[in-house]
């Protein structure tokens, strides 16, 4: 049983874990470690996770970080951009610990907090009591119960009534080790009523060593709030990447995601939204170009509680060589949720005979006044469109790149942050003429 491992290590190290971390994070972890003694990790027999085989890349040697010790690097002399016009407030997480040793000086608006989960739950113990781990769902999802048996730290986002944080936040991520490691991570964004907040989370990795990476992010937008979350996967081929995104929102709020997954190992990212109040809208978006014998899987779930509310998810993949994707979405209209208009499209292209695309769109209805639909495809370029490019006297492969590129613009352009889509895509050109292969440095930020 490859969780007895990992329980023998949190049992015997629970002292060390508890000391590292705080007290609101430590209250949560026996009830997380009885539910994952009884679910465990996910496996292949589960329908949601039947192309996507989680336990197997637990098992191994992977080292923790039990005594929350930081790595010695100062990523702000590391990490040198020099990408023009994307003006952002610059945080990082070094594995799973916030960067607190050295940080220029930010000037945000009174009251808004972003920074450490751990400084945070010290600062405002009453913001964080009330949304820390109440929508993260492990009652039937091993992975959150196992990232909240073992998260010391995170990254917060707290912004309160009728403020508006004016220039985007990025978070960049950073993979260090010398050994395999498991790297567990939180970010919790809370931006209550009429508030506005974008954050870009960027993803690199920077050692040439294994790392199974858990992420649970938390999103709650209040009544007519405004959260805006972009995320940026450019990690090393060794890298296992498994996220889970919980968000809640109220009347009149407005949630926007987009996640860009250019370079990767194995991903898996289940997005969870639940629409609580009238006139609340979701939009979902996601991108993934993989090659060579990478593996990416979307699963999206909508709920629809309330009525007049709105959806649309678009999720796009393009695969060659022997890479696999999955898309699995499902939309869930309840019965009192009338004037529900809920969209959902999956697009995909197989650039390769042995690349392998698996997908399920899902719509549950018990409203008989809303307005839902799906769409989905999968298939190679067109040819009619490159006999037309060539005989302009484009280059074939020129041709196929330019195609390409065409094909992911509709999900570049949810982004609202302008000059994030414009260099995105200047990056998804790199990616598809092969420039694009392991990151150094942050390809986004300044």
């Amino acid at each position: 049983m490859i969780e007895q491992q990992y329980i023998d290590l949190f049992t015997q190290f629970r002292d060390e874990l508890d000391a590292h971390s705080v007290k609101g994070m430590n209250l949560h972890r026996d009830a997380a470690l009885e539910k994952f003694k009884q679910i465990g990790f996910p496996t292949s027999k589960q329908e949601e996770y039947k192309h996507s085989n989680i336990v197997r890349t637990f098992d191994g040697e992977l080292g923790l970080n039990l005594r929350n010790i930081p790595i010695p690097v100062n990523p702000y002399d590391v990490f040198k951009c020099d990408v023009p016009h994307l003006s952002t407030h610059l945080y990082f997480l070094i594995n799973d610990r916030y960067y607190d040793q050295f940080k220029p000086p930010v000037m945000l608006p009174e009251g808004v907090f972003v920074g450490s989960l751990q400084r945070f739950s010290e600062e405002y113990p009453e913001q964080f009591n009330t949304y820390y781990a109440q929508i993260a769902d492990y009652s039937d999802n091993g992975v959150v119960a196992y990232n909240t048996m073992f998260a010391q730290d995170g990254f917060v986002v707290y912004v309160p009534k009728n403020v508006t944080v004016e220039k985007p936040l990025q978070l960049i991520n950073i993979l260090r080790g010398g050994v395999d490691l498991s790297v567990n991570r939180r970010i919790l964004i809370i931006a209550e009523e009429n508030a506005q907040v974008k954050l870009l989370v960027c993803d690199h990795t920077v050692d040439d060593v294994r790392f199974v990476v858990t992420q649970v992010t938390e999103v709650f937008a209040d009544v007519s709030a405004q959260v805006d979350l972009y995320e940026l996967e450019e990690n090393s081929e060794k890298v296992t990447r498994l996220t889970n995104l919980f968000s809640e929102q109220k009347d009149h709020s407005n949630v926007q995601t987009s996640c860009i997954t250019l370079h990767n190992g194995y991903t898996r990212n289940n997005y969870r939204f639940r629409l609580l109040g009238e006139h609340a809208e979701a939009h979902a978006g996601g991108l993934a170009i993989c090659d060579k014998d990478q593996h990416i899987d979307n699963f999206a779930f909508l709920d629809h509680v309330k009525p007049n509310c709105m959806s649309n998810e678009l999720f796009k993949t393009v695969l060659n060589d022997r890479a696999s994707g999955v898309f699995c979405g499902k939309i869930l209209v309840e019965k009192d949720a009338q004037k529900t208009m809920a969209y959902q499209t999956n697009r995909n292209l197989l650039a390769s005979d042995s690349a392998q695309m698996f997908s399920k769109p899902q719509l549950e209805i018990y409203a008989d006044d809303v307005k839902c639909s799906h769409g989905l495809t999968t298939g190679q370029l067109d040819e009619e469109a490159l006999f037309y490019m060539r005989a302009r006297g484009i280059d074939k492969d020129e041709a196929r790149l330019l195609l390409m590129v065409a094909f992911t613009s509709d999900v570049v352009d949810m982004i609202r942050i302008e000059s994030l889509q414009e260099r995105l895509t200047t990056l998804i050109d790199k990616r598809f003429r092969g420039k694009l292969m392991r990151c150094g440095n942050c390809n986004v930020c300044i």
